[in-house]
């Protein structure tokens, strides 16, 4: 089994894609007014609109703007880079600055204009440079 992709349920599918497409640099793919994909070489972030929960079994299914428990995370090759890049543009959306956390990281937490969590890291101990190592970010912005 593996996990292929997360999906955010939004009222503002529009304001979404603009916003992750601006935080990663990468290109987004908007296959209908309703559904759009960031993919990258681990897994793909969905975008969809409310409009698509009618095929889950309607509106009740998933309600956008809702979650306050996962974090979505991306691997950089340097957050304080992207810090740098996007300081001005995270700033209303700013949790906490880039952080070096117990486990090894240095992150960078912010919410995307749903209220989701989005982490930026980049590993720095030799053990969490390790963890990651097969996992290479394979599309640098700059």
């Amino acid at each position: 089994m593996n996990l292929v992709s997360i999906r955010i349920i939004t009222a503002d599918i529009d304001g979404l894609v603009k916003f992750y497409k601006k935080v990663t640099g990468m290109p987004i793919v908007q296959y209908t007014p309703d559904f759009a994909e960031l993919q990258t070489k681990i897994a793909t972030l969905a975008i969809g609109s409310t409009r698509t929960l009618q095929f889950f079994g309607g509106d009740q299914i998933a309600q956008a703007s809702q979650n306050r428990s996962i974090i979505i995370e991306f691997l950089v090759d340097d957050v304080e880079k992207d810090y740098e890049r996007l300081a001005d543009f995270l700033q209303p959306y700013l949790v906490q600055k880039p952080t070096t956390m117990p486990w090894g990281n240095k992150s960078l937490l912010f919410r995307d204009p749903d209220g989701n969590l989005v982490n930026l890291f980049t590993p720095q101990t030799p053990e969490a440079i390790k963890k990651f190592e097969s996992r290479k970010v394979e599309f640098d912005p700059n």
